[in-house]
């Protein structure tokens, strides 16, 4: 899981803002196609965008290695949180996530599996957040375009027209086979994905949710049309941002990358360390208990 799909993680499945906010594209010249017809004219969207974002060269990507900043926003609109980090992944399953300078908070998925390193060690990914990784790869767009819309039980239609970030675009609309509402915007004049829309259905609630991914500042990297912008919303209100400084592609990332030998190596490397930094505000603090001065906050 790149990227690209780990800033899913920042927002839950379930909504926690009114759908009111939402807005939806409006198709406007789809209901003149013969489903066949825009089953066709979709596809060829899509194979559009892929020859765009760098045909075989895209199609062909093993591994990805990207360094950038991620941004949180609150419900009000503010930075609640900014982090550093370098991202690998093999995709569609294998991600591996660092902070950095530091490289002491990681996650890494592969598959089914997942684990996690923080100042307390190494423990195993939880059941929650292994299934949503597993759900965002499956609406990872790039997993999408190389790789789902093969899928036989993918239903693919044209959407129609619109304009979308002030640029002259096509709608494809998407429905997997677990009912997954996919809706994807590529602008006319690169044929590159610009948007990528996600609704989802909460069966307790029955509350809709619109989530959205803004793709924008593309650079060909590799031959390879790389977004350094995505923009992350839901139901209308923005709540990641991520700025890539650098991606590198099929750099020969090993498997063993990806598992949790990986990362009680890394606790081996970096444990010492916050071991001793705890053992000093230990010592710290029973100093100042003896001579009455109270404990630092």
């Amino acid at each position: 899981m790149g990227m690209r799909s780990r800033i899913f993680l920042i927002a839950t499945l379930e909504a926690a803002l009114a759908f009111a906010g939402a807005r939806l594209p409006a198709a406007q010249d789809s209901s003149v196609l013969m489903p066949e017809e825009s089953a066709a004219k979709a596809k060829q969207i899509m194979q559009q965008a892929i020859n765009a974002m760098g045909g075989s060269s895209y199609m062909n990507v093993h591994d990805i290695t990207c360094t950038g900043q991620l941004s949180e926003f609150d419900h009000s609109g503010q930075v609640g949180g900014f982090e550093q980090f370098i991202e690998y992944a093999i995709p569609p399953d294998k991600s591996r996530s660092e902070n950095l300078p530091k490289r002491n908070i990681i996650e890494v998925y592969n598959g089914n599996d997942g684990w996690a390193l923080d100042r307390a060690g190494v423990s195993d990914a939880s059941t929650t957040d292994i299934i949503r990784n597993s759900e965002n790869a499956k609406r990872d767009l790039d997993n999408i375009l190389r790789r789902r819309i093969q899928e036989p039980d993918m239903s693919i239609r044209y959407g129609g027209k619109d304009i979308v970030d002030l640029q002259e675009s096509d709608w494809v609309n998407l429905v997997d086979g677990d009912d997954r509402n996919i809706q994807i915007a590529f602008a006319r004049s690169t044929h590159l994905p610009i948007r990528k829309i996600i609704q989802t259905l909460n069966p307790k609630t029955q509350t809709k949710t619109v989530e959205t991914e803004i793709f924008s500042n593309y650079h060909p990297l590799n031959g390879i049309q790389t977004a350094f912008q995505i923009t992350r919303e839901r139901n209308g209100f923005k709540t990641a941002q991520v700025f890539f400084n650098k991606c590198d592609y099929n750099t020969g990332l090993a498997d063993s990358l990806f598992t949790k030998a990986s990362l009680d190596e890394r606790w081996s490397q970096v444990g010492k360390k916050e071991s001793a930094k705890d053992k000093k505000k230990d010592k710290k603090a029973d100093s100042r208990s003896q001579d009455g001065s109270p404990d630092s906050p």
